[in-house]
């Protein structure tokens, strides 16, 4: 239950952008003590010190450099959604200008606190994701667009006046100043309107004087005058007059460009800003001019480009925060002779797609009826965790999600059309920080298995071995642009990494010739396996679905197609490599006296609901695991309560994991003592063993042992 009545002090010097500036903090007074509290708690603050700019709701205005933004984290910390007041721009029939002032208002007004909703793209039903994040709706007629303006008047300082009969690159000049002094950006028709509507406001920044004409003399200015003043956490790459997150660039006070990299002087250019963000934390907002080219020099200085010109209301959906709800994975038979097929579904690390098109996608009458993989992007555990629970709770058993290409945004290592390395082998420097944030956000979402865009060098395999451990494998793409198929190949005797083939495929008929390529060699004598992608405007559930009878024809009774964990859990058995043992359909689990079924401590999921929690108050409690025959255990990992979204505080404290090869004798392979961590995770000198228990001896705070998961790695 939010708070409804606090006396707060904010510390605002902001942490947004500068280095140098201390993290916004809240506090509240309880019984007489001045102590922090979570952002997500906070209904309403209310300010003693009359000095503060406040509106009429009381609401303290905040400038581009007071948002509270956590160091790990892809977004700052907005104050949950209030009332939101909501406009259809395209029922409004505003013009492209129009739109990118709505927008760039929403972003000045919702880092404040969102009171403001933008229907834009309108692909999906307009109360979809609305709905899915519980929202409170007013709409404001769209016959009347301008009083939207007018309820947020006194929150406006003034107007950026631009023209774009020279460039229409002025307008993402424009935006960005709006964004850094909450001004409005305008030409000369909205001006008039909002003087028409008895709005007059004053001219700030009057740009119709300059008189560049190209994009890289607009930028340059834009570099060379705003540049030091915007925040380096987030860059927007947007094509000037498509507004669509114009909101969340501006509540941040971020730099909006459009400069494309094929040509030498805006590409160094944009080299300027990029060297000036943080690999590991920062990422590229939007598109570019070519996907290749623009994708690739972000992944140069090792940051992440997050696929989005057409998301919208991220200031709205970022705001709403939710512990995600990542779906228990069923177990899977034992491993046979047989030949394993798994098929990806592309386009999901771009989250317009994840917001618009797979919304219909997702609703076919073939999802379910088939095991797919639908790549799905990370990001969205910032942009809007509702979005990734509304997929993963519509979700059945044969859906899996696999994280698109190539981690927690978009990169691309190297460019096999162009024969290019963007991170060289040599720059472990980039993809070190690259994948350790990866690594945070697999774990956030649950997805165990990346698609990499194209393919990585050896140095890249390493980083990815050494610092992604939630991973299964690692998926490359074969183009056929070299003289023979690409290999698969296992970095650090753990890691599985494959080819697909073929990516990208357009059709049915595409992946079974691919598929027959090796189908047609199958001896019977040892697993086969074969892995593909599908292009998702080409090849939906409902045509995938027909793969099942075509693969049987070609081998009949020997081929399954399964998700893509079981898959590379069966490809690392089949290559005697550690496999999460605990998906095994025939491990018996057992526990001490429960409140919640011993299955939830081992199936795949750490979140609320699939906890495993004791009966007794006692703060101890076991979770036992027979896996019916011996394995080489080398590895376990145990996440606590709070890597299921839970407080820190409950997270076990003491305890103990054990092995045995009759159930009678035991013998202690790992001892922790005074753990605070969400996630245990311990590499072992290899023991053969049967069964494993984990023994907790203390729970921590409240007597309650609570295990979210539990995996166990072993080899044959």
């Amino acid at each position: 239950m939010r708070k409804l009545f606090l006396l707060a002090i904010a510390f605002l010097g902001g942490h947004p952008f500068m280095a140098q500036q201390p993290a916004t903090m809240i506090m509240k007074l309880m019984n007489g003590a001045v102590v922090r509290t979570d952002v997500n708690e906070v209904e309403k603050i209310t300010f003693a010190d009359t000095l503060y700019n406040l509106n009429s709701e009381g609401y303290r205005i905040l400038e581009a450099n007071e948002l509270c933004w956590p160091e790990d984290c892809l977004l700052p910390s907005l104050l949950p959604p209030a009332t939101l007041h909501s406009l259809d721009m395209n029922a409004a029939s505003l013009s492209e200008e129009e739109r990118v002032m709505f927008c760039t208002l929403q972003g000045i007004i919702n880092r404040t606190r969102p009171r403001i909703l933008l229907y834009n793209h309108n692909e999906e039903p307009q109360s979809m994701w609305p709905t899915a994040h519980n929202l409170r709706i007013t709409n404001v007629s769209a016959s009347k667009p301008y009083s939207l303006v007018q309820l947020f008047e006194e929150e406006i300082k003034g107007l950026v006046l631009y023209s774009n009969q020279l460039s229409n690159h002025y307008s993402n000049l424009a935006v960005t100043i709006a964004g850094l002094d909450r001004l409005l950006p305008v030409t000369e028709e909205i001006r008039a309107k909002l003087i028409a509507a008895g709005m007059d406001f004053p001219v700030v920044e009057d740009l119709t004087q300059l008189k560049m004409t190209t994009a890289y003399d607009i930028y340059n200015h834009l570099y060379t005058h705003y540049w030091s003043r915007c925040n380096h956490r987030l860059l927007i790459s947007e094509r000037p007059n498509i507004p669509y997150v114009h909101d969340i660039g501006a509540a941040c006070g971020s730099a909006c460009v459009w400069l494309d990299p094929r040509t030498q002087a805006e590409r160094l250019l944009l080299d300027k800003m990029l060297k000036d963000m943080t690999p590991g934390r920062d990422i590229v907002l939007g598109w570019y001019p070519e996907e290749r080219s623009g994708v690739g020099e972000a992944t140069k200085y090792g940051l992440s480009t997050v696929p989005a010109d057409f998301f919208e209301n991220a200031t709205v959906y970022s705001a709403v925060k939710a512990s995600i709800k990542i779906p228990a994975v069923p177990k899977r038979p034992k491993l046979e002779n047989k030949i394993y097929a798994t098929v990806y579904i592309s386009d999901g690390d771009n989250i317009q797609y994840c917001q618009h098109a797979m919304a219909k996608v997702f609703q076919q009458s073939g999802r379910g009826k088939m095991p797919l993989n639908w790549t799905i992007s990370p990001a969205l555990a910032d942009f809007s965790p509702s979005m990734l629970n509304y997929y993963y709770g519509k979700s059945s058993t044969n859906d899996c999600f696999v994280c698109g290409p190539s981690g927690v945004g978009y990169a691309m290592p190297y460019d096999a059309h162009n024969a290019r390395y963007y991170a060289p082998s040599t720059s472990i420097k980039t993809i070190t920080p690259y994948t350790q944030l990866t690594q945070r956000y697999l774990e956030k979402t649950g997805l165990r298995v990346i698609t990499i865009w194209d393919d990585i060098s050896a140095t890249q395999r390493e980083a990815f071995a050494a610092n992604c451990p939630y991973l299964y494998g690692l998926t490359i793409n074969d183009w056929e642009r070299q003289s023979t198929r690409l290999s698969a190949k296992i970095q650090s005797n753990w890691l599985p990494i494959t080819p697909l083939y073929p990516c990208y495929a357009n059709g049915v008929d595409v992946i079974t010739g691919f598929f027959n390529r090796d189908i047609r060699n199958f001896s019977g004598k040892k697993p086969m396996f074969v892995t593909g992608q599908a292009t998702v405007w080409d090849a939906g559930p409902d045509k995938l679905v027909a793969l099942k009878d075509k693969l049987d024809a070609l081998s009949p009774g020997n081929v399954s197609i399964v998700r893509a964990d079981h898959w590379f859990s069966y490809y690392c058995e089949a290559n005697h490599l550690p496999f999460n043992l605990t998906m095994l359909q025939d491990m018996e689990i057992t526990s001490s006296p429960y409140k919640t079924r011993p299955k939830f401590a081992a199936d795949g999921s750490p979140s609320s609901g699939y906890i495993w929690i004791s009966k007794e108050e006692n703060g101890t409690g076991w979770v036992q695991m027979d896996f019916k025959e011996p394995f080489e255990i080398s590895r376990y990992v145990v996440r606590h309560a709070e890597a299921g979204g839970l407080g820190p505080e409950l997270n076990s404290r003491d305890f103990t994991i054990e092995v045995s090869l009759d159930g009678e004798t035991w013998t202690t392979v790992g001892t922790h003592v005074g753990n605070t961590a969400p996630v245990t995770d311990t590499s072992i000198t290899p023991v053969e063993a049967r069964y494993v228990r984990v023994n907790v001896t203390n729970s921590g705070i409240d007597g309650i042992v609570r295990i979210g998961d539990i995996e166990v790695y072993g080899s044959h």
